[in-house]
Formats: structure tokens, C-alpha cells, sequence
């Protein structure tokens, strides 16, 4: 029987991208099947009592940087630890990833290619000609899917995303979910495997 996954992830994570690759590699690994649902981290944080990055305090704020070079170091990732658009809304990105989605396309690409945007290339996701142009780089037609991005079905996937991260007990991101058991971090991605392997 194939396993199922749901893949709770924000475009603007640098936990999420350091792990995405590793993710990639998992599901192809596995066989299981992944649904991405991309989901806006405000309301999360409110309801699970977390903070935004710039609102914590200032030890959090420096181990954070500390954690990020030490696994920048481990995978080898060319990740910016302090890029030119970060913090960034990343709410128009997460509605594009969506409306391909919709249209049948690969998810986990587009959304790698978004995020290596933010955390390699200093590209800012929340332009919309940003966008365009990553969609573009990715054979993609920027133009119409930024448009399909703005329809009320997107936005109210956006919105399922969201709720449904809420209410299974979703605090941060990328987060895992198999069956009714929740995975946080990608340092959890061993687990990730064990688990669609079982």
C-alpha cells in the first residue's frame, strides 16, 4: 500500500529549503504520495503561541543563526544566512505554488526553485515580475499562472492549507504529517523515512 504524506512548508523557511532536496529524495525513495500544502505562518504562530523570527528573543535569534551554519556546513547548501529579502511575504509565492498545483504541475520543483530564490540568488518572492521570471526559468508561463495565483479557488485552498495545519497541532515549518503522527524540522527527515518505509 502507497503511504500518504502532507508536507506543511512556508517559501520563506530556511528550515524548509535546507531540507527539501533530502524531502525530494525521500518520497522518490519511498514512492509515497505527497500532497504540498503550502500555508501562511501568521495565524499558525498566533494559535500555537509562537513568535515571528523578529520578535524572539535575542538568544533565539542568535542560536538560530548558529543552527543554520553548522547545517549550511553538514549538506553543503549555498544558503544565505542573511539574505537581501528576508523577512518576505511570501503569500503571492505559496497562491503560485497552488494555482500549479492546480494545473497538474510538479509542486516540489516549483516550490525549490522559489525558495533557492530567497535563500541563494537574493530574489524577492514577493514581486510578482519576481515570480514571473522564476516560473519562467522553470519552463513555466509566469504570466498566466500569477493570474490563475489571484482566483477565489486559490486563495481559499490557501486558506484549507492553513486551517488544516492549525488544527492537526502544525507550530512550525516544514512539518510532516503521516497518518495522525507530525514530523517537525527537516533534522527529522530520518524519522520522515523510517516512517513511509513501515
Amino acid at each position: 500500500m502507497t503511504r500518504e504524506i502532507t508536507v506543511f512548508y512556508a517559501h520563506s523557511s530556511p528550515w524548509t529549503y535546507l531540507g527539501w532536496q533530502r524531502l525530494r529524495q525521500v518520497l522518490s525513495r519511498s514512492g509515497a504520495a505527497a500532497t504540498f500544502r503550502p500555508i501562511f505562518m501568521a495565524p499558525v504562530f498566533e494559535a500555537s503561541g509562537g513568535l515571528p523570527l523578529g520578535q524572539r528573543p535575542k538568544q533565539r535569534q542568535a542560536y538560530r543563526l548558529m543552527e543554520l551554519e553548522r547545517w549550511r556546513r553538514r549538506l553543503g547548501l549555498p544558503i544565505n544566512l542573511h539574505p537581501r529579502f528576508f523577512p518576505v511575504d511570501d503569500r503571492l509565492a505559496a497562491r503560485l505554488a497552488i494555482a500549479h498545483e492546480f494545473r497538474g504541475g510538479d509542486v516540489a520543483a516549483l516550490s525549490q526553485a522559489i525558495m533557492r530564490a530567497v535563500w541563494e540568488e537574493e530574489r524577492n518572492i514577493a514581486d510578482p515580475e519576481t515570480l514571473a521570471g522564476i516560473a519562467a526559468d522553470e519552463g513555466l508561463d509566469g504570466r498566466s499562472l500569477l493570474d490563475a495565483a489571484e482566483g477565489p479557488e486559490v486563495a481559499r485552498r490557501y486558506d484549507e492549507n492553513t486551517n488544516l495545519a492549525i488544527e492537526v497541532g502544525v507550530f512550525g515549518v516544514p512539518t510532516f504529517r503521516i497518518g495522525d503522527e507530525l514530523f517537525w524540522g527537516q533534522d527529522r527527515l530520518d524519522f520522515v523515512e523510517e516512517a513511509l518505509a513501515g
